[in-house]
């Protein structure tokens, strides 16, 4: 489950006025063989009638949209020898992206003869209320049902008509998730333990909300990893933000910025690059994993930077370590993705966790309401 948590990129903290949220890889930074790679036959798409608000009994709460999912027989035991069911819920993006880095599922799937089943998020995908996302994202009485509760009852209802469609009565069922689908996996089997026997909730920050979890605690565990690595490297991100300011201070700080980073169109200002190396750190902190230990990669760029070599260039030699040999390294044009539209209503009506970096980090102090 390593690679699920997570569609998309940290946008900084406090350096600019970007939505923010825990780092989920975007399509982009994920095994980019796994997304190319065609789904097998084993994987079978089905449509449920879905309701539209489960909590209310006005007459257009009974409108329905088609709910994706899909689902893949290949391991199940069958429903008389009562196998179990593994339920996948997917979180702020398309289904597709995530059906062919699921590893958890599959690995395990043999061994239980489990039935694999994944569920689409309401308003991501092809799940989308209202006949059209142009609709559905219209205005706030169609966002509306665009949250989390919705969710889950979807969830529940899409299970229960999988068990009945099945035969599968006493088959038990376990969700899965990571991240914000963690969060969802969580949940779910608090409100619905008749459904789910149990959850597996990966990476899944479901106390770290206002009150509960200290605002600092994220970003102190990033900078720990990145000083357990190296102190001075450490020391020179830390030491880095007040040089990039001074530098973009001055009347061509910008330019120079630009041609050290290589950034595919020029810097409009400081935060522009700020944003992208705090980004760079907390995705590189959340997802240190082997093969690649990226947060080593930046490390070892940055304390082997030629001898003469000033703060900012040994920034920009770890960034070019880290993103590989790139013709630019930031800046790049880009469309928004359903996800960056989904997700910045989803974390300023519902999933707002305050987080702050405190004195004792690498970053540079701050104290915001963000996810």
């Amino acid at each position: 489950m390593m690679l699920l948590p997570c569609l998309l990129l940290i946008l900084s903290a406090c350096v600019s006025a970007t939505q923010y949220r825990i780092p989920r890889l975007s399509p982009t930074d994920r095994d980019s063989e796994a997304l190319s790679s065609p789904l097998s036959d084993d994987f079978k798409t089905f449509y449920y009638n879905q309701t539209l608000d489960h909590f209310n009994y006005r007459p257009e709460s009974y409108t329905t949209f088609a709910h994706r999912y899909i689902i893949n027989f290949k391991y199940w035991g069958g429903a008389n020898s009562s196998a179990p069911i593994l339920a996948y819920l997917g979180a702020e993006g398309p289904l597709d992206n995530d059906l062919n880095v699921v590893g958890f599922s599959t690995d395990n799937a043999a061994q239980f003869g489990a039935l694999l089943v994944y569920i689409e998020h309401r308003y991501y995908g092809k799940s989308i209320p209202f006949g059209s996302r142009e609709v559905a994202l219209k205005n706030a009485s169609t966002l509306g049902y665009f949250n989390s509760a919705q969710a889950i009852a979807d969830y529940a209802d899409v299970l229960i008509h999988v068990k009945k469609e099945l035969h599968a009565k006493d088959s038990p069922v376990i969700v899965l998730g990571g991240s914000y689908g963690g969060m969802l996996a969580a949940w779910f089997r608090l409100k619905y333990p008749h459904v789910a026997l149990g959850a597996l909730a990966s990476s899944a920050p479901i106390l770290y909300f206002d009150n509960i979890t200290p605002h600092d605690a994220y970003y102190s565990i990033a900078t720990k990893d990145f000083r357990d690595v190296s102190e001075s490297c450490y020391e020179t991100i830390r030491d880095s933000w007040s040089k990039i300011e001074t530098i973009a201070s001055k009347p061509d700080g910008l330019s120079i910025l630009s041609k050290e980073f290589k950034s595919c169109s020029p810097l409009k200002n400081s935060a522009q690059l700020e944003d992208f190396l705090w980004s760079m750190y907390t995705v590189a902190a959340q997802y240190d994993h082997p093969p690649r230990y990226p947060v080593t990669i930046i490390c070892d760029a940055i304390d082997g930077a030629s001898s003469g070599s000033g703060i900012v260039e040994r920034i920009a030699a770890g960034v070019f370590a880290y993103k590989g040999n790139l013709s630019c390294y930031m800046n790049q044009a880009r469309d928004e993705t359903e996800t960056d539209v989904g997700w910045r209503w989803q974390r300023c009506s519902e999933m707002v966790m305050p987080l702050s970096t405190g004195n004792d980090t690498m970053f540079p102090a701050c104290n915001s309401e963000m996810q």
